[in-house]
C-alpha cells in the first residue's frame, strides 16, 4: 500500500435530542454504519458543538426545552458559515403546520418518530450524498476553469476533456435528482417532487379559472401496530405493498407520493368537482380494505383520508397539503377508515389548539394554575374525610378554565407530566399547612389524579418520595387516583409501581370505574384500596332500574375484595339515600359541595359543614352549594 494513501474520513454527524434514549438509539444506528457521531442533549449544546467543529449533517429534534429545534435551525441558517450544513428534523409531531414550519425554516428533510432504522439510514445517506455530490460539482467546476486557462493552445483536446467531464456532471446530476425527488423505499415521488407538482397545478389554476384539482392526504390507521408487533422489516414490506396498491387505484395522470412514515399524498389533476375527488378516495379505501399477503404474514389495514379541493383563496401549495392533513386528522377523530373534506372551521380549530398549547407552555412557566378541593364525605355519618385535588387554569385572557379544555392538549403534548407533578406537590403542601395549623383533627386525606404519562415515568415513585419528604405529609394520607385504561396500557410496569407505592402505605384508587376496560381481573391482581364509581352510573340510578342495578353490583364486588367505595357526582338527596341504603362508604358531588378554593376549603374544615347543619334530604341543591 502507498504510504501516503489515507483511509477516507467518516462523515461527522451531530445528533440533537433531549431524550437520552433517542440519542443512544440514533448514535448506535449511525455508528454501526461507520459514521462519526456526536451528541447534544439540547439546543445550546448543539450550537456550541457546531461552532467547535462543523458537522457534515445534523439530526435535530424539534421539541426541546429552552432553545427548540426551530430556533437552532434559524440561528445556523442565519450564519453564512453554518448555513449550508444540512439539517434533518426529528419529531413525534405529525401535524401539517409543524412540517411546513420545519421545511420553511430551512430543514432539508423530516423524520417522524418512532424511528424506522432503514428510513433513518436512507435519509442520512441521501443528505450526505447530496452534500458530497455538491462538493464534487464544485471541484469539477474549479478543475474545468483551471484546465481551460492552462490548455487554450490545445483547444481540441481540452474540448474533448470538457465534454467528458460535462457528461460526468450530467450523470451525477441525474442521480442526484433521482435521489432528491424519489422515496428510497417505495420508489414513489417524495415530498419535494410532490410539492413541485402541486405548485405547478396551483399556478395553472391561477391562470386558468376552469382548471380544477384536489389533494388527498392519506395516513394508515393501523400501521404502527403492525410495525411494533411484526418488526420494521415487515413494516417496510407493507409500505411497499401499500404503494403498489395505491398506484393500481389511480390513473397515470395523477401524482402519488410518499411523504414519510405511513403518510401518502395524491394530487388529482383535472377533476370535475368535489364528487370526483371523493370517488377516488372511496376507491382507495376499498382497495386498502383487502388483506395484504406479505412474505410471511397476512395483514389487514385501513386508512384515513383528508381531501382539499382547490379554491381561489389558496396561494401556496403547502397550504393545500396542510388543509388536507387537517381533514385527515378529522377523519381519524370520527372513527378512522373514512375520508373527510376540509372545512375552514377545521383550520380555525387547529390554530386554536396550537395557540392553546403555546399558552399552556407559558402557563407552566408563569405558574398560572391553581388547585381546587372537592370534599369527600363518609356517607354513614356525613363526616368530611378528605378532599380531591382538581387543577384549574387562570388564563390571563379567558379567566378560570376547566381541565376539560386544556387537559387533553396537555396529555397529547406531554405537558401533563409537569402539571401533574405540580398538582401533587401543591396538594401535599396544602395538607401540610392544614396539619401545621391544627386544622386536621379529622385526619383528612388528599386524593390526586395520575395521568397515563405520569404512570409511564420510570422515576414516578422517586418523585412522589421527594414530594412527601419536602412536605412531611404522612403517606397514609395520600390517595393516588388512576383510571382503568392507565393500568391496562402496561399492566406489568403498573403492577411493580403499585407494589412500591403500597409498601409506602400510599393508598391507590381506581377512578371512573366502569367507563374503561371494566375487567374484574385487575381488581384481584393489583394492590388497590379504593374504587370510585363513575358519576354516569350514579346519575342513572334514578333514571332506570338498569342503571340502579349496576351500582349495587359494583359496591358488592368492591366490598367482597375489601375495597372502600366512593361514589362520584352525587347531586340529589334521592341519590344519596339510595347510596346509603346500598352501604356505599363515601361520596362526593355538588350535593355536598362544588370544588372549593383553598380559602373556602379551609373555612369548611374550621366550620360545621353545611350538610351537617342541614337536612340534605330536604334542602334544595342550590341552597346547599
Amino acid at each position: 500500500m502507498n504510504a501516503t494513501q489515507t483511509e477516507p474520513i467518516p462523515a461527522d454527524i451531530l445528533v440533537v435530542d433531549d431524550t437520552p434514549e433517542n440519542l443512544r438509539l440514533l448514535a448506535t444506528i449511525l455508528a454501526k454504519e461507520g459514521y462519526n457521531v456526536r451528541k447534544a442533549l439540547n439546543g445550546s449544546m448543539a450550537l456550541t458543538a457546531v461552532q467547535t467543529v462543523q458537522p457534515d449533517l445534523i439530526l435535530l429534534d424539534i421539541m426541546m426545552p429552552g432553545i427548540d429545534g426551530y430556533e437552532v435551525c434559524y440561528r445556523l441558517k442565519s450564519n453564512p458559515q453554518t448555513a449550508r450544513i444540512p439539517i434533518i428534523f426529528l419529531s413525534a409531531l405529525s401535524d401539517g403546520l409543524d412540517k411546513a414550519k420545519a421545511f420553511d425554516g430551512g430543514g432539508a428533510d423530516y423524520i417522524t418518530k418512532p424511528f424506522q432504522v432503514q428510513e433513518v439510514l436512507a435519509r442520512v445517506q441521501n443528505q450526505l450524498t447530496l452534500k458530497a455530490v455538491e462538493r464534487k460539482n464544485e471541484e469539477l467546476q474549479a478543475q474545468l476553469e483551471a484546465r481551460v486557462k492552462e490548455r487554450t493552445h490545445q483547444l481540441e483536446t481540452a474540448n474533448q476533456e470538457l465534454q467528458r467531464e460535462v457528461q460526468e456532471r450530467q450523470q451525477l446530476q441525474a442521480e442526484l435528482l433521482k435521489m432528491a425527488l424519489n422515496d428510497v423505499l417505495t420508489g414513489l415521488p417524495n415530498r419535494a417532487l410532490f410539492m413541485k407538482r402541486l405548485e405547478k397545478a396551483l399556478h395553472q389554476a391561477q391562470t386558468d379559472v376552469a382548471y380544477q384539482f384536489a389533494v388527498l392526504f392519506l395516513d394508515c390507521d393501523r400501521f404502527k401496530v403492525v410495525n411494533d408487533s411484526l418488526g420494521h422489516f415487515v413494516g417496510d414490506e407493507l409500505l411497499v405493498a401499500i404503494a403498489r396498491r395505491l398506484e393500481q387505484s389511480l390513473s397515470s395522470q395523477h401524482t402519488l407520493a410518499r411523504l414519510g412514515g405511513d403518510e401518502f399524498a395524491v394530487l388529482l389533476t383535472e377533476v370535475d368537482d368535489l364528487n370526483s375527488a371523493t370517488q377516488v378516495a372511496d376507491q382507495i379505501l376499498a382497495a386498502l380494505a383487502q388483506p395484504f399477503q406479505l412474505a410471511r404474514h397476512e395483514v389487514f389495514i385501513n386508512a384515513s383520508i383528508g381531501i382539499t379541493l382547490h379554491q381561489p383563496g389558496y396561494e401556496k401549495p403547502e397550504h393545500l397539503l396542510r388543509d388536507a392533513d387537517t381533514a385527515m386528522y378529522r377523519a381519524k377523530a370520527l372513527g378512522r377508515g373514512q375520508h373527510q373534506v376540509f372545512d375552514p372551521v377545521m383550520h380555525t380549530r387547529a390554530l386554536q389548539l396550537l395557540q392553546l398549547e403555546t399558552d399552556l407552555r407559558r402557563a407552566i412557566q408563569q405558574q398560572e394554575f391553581v388547585v381546587h378541593y372537592q370534599p369527600i364525605v363518609e356517607l354513614n355519618h356525613n363526616q368530611l374525610v378528605g378532599f380531591e385535588a382538581l387543577v384549574r387554569w387562570h388564563h390571563p385572557q379567558h379567566g378560570l378554565l376547566s381541565p376539560a379544555i386544556f387537559i387533553p392538549v396537555a396529555e397529547e403534548t406531554g405537558l401533563i407530566t409537569q402539571i401533574g407533578h405540580w398538582v401533587l406537590g401543591e396538594a401535599c403542601q396544602q395538607l401540610c399547612k392544614w396539619q401545621q395549623g391544627n386544622l386536621d383533627g379529622l385526619n383528612l386525606s388528599i386524593s390526586v389524579n395520575l395521568s397515563a404519562r405520569q404512570v409511564a415515568q420510570l422515576d414516578l415513585v422517586k418523585q412522589i418520595d421527594q414530594v412527601l419528604a419536602d412536605t412531611q405529609v404522612n403517606p397514609q394520607a395520600l390517595k393516588l387516583e388512576i383510571t382503568e385504561s392507565v393500568i391496562m396500557e402496561n399492566p406489568q410496569s403498573a403492577s411493580v409501581m403499585f407494589q412500591e407505592l403500597r409498601e409506602r402505605q400510599i393508598q391507590l384508587s381506581i377512578d371512573d370505574f366502569g367507563t374503561g376496560y371494566s375487567s374484574l381481573s385487575y381488581l384481584h391482581s393489583f394492590p388497590l384500596n379504593i374504587l370510585k364509581i363513575d358519576r354516569s352510573f350514579v346519575q342513572r340510578m334514578t333514571d332506570s332500574s338498569e342503571g340502579s342495578g349496576l351500582v349495587p353490583l359494583i359496591i358488592n364486588i368492591a366490598h367482597s375484595l375489601g375495597l372502600t367505595v366512593v361514589a362520584e357526582g352525587i347531586e340529589t338527596a334521592q341519590q344519596l339515600a339510595q347510596l346509603k341504603a346500598l352501604n356505599c362508604d363515601c361520596g362526593q358531588g355538588y350535593l355536598f359541595s362544588k370544588p372549593l378554593t383553598v380559602e373556602q376549603a379551609t373555612e369548611l374544615i374550621v366550620k360545621t359543614p353545611p350538610w351537617l347543619d342541614s337536612d340534605v334530604n330536604s334542602v334544595p341543591l342550590a341552597e346547599i352549594i
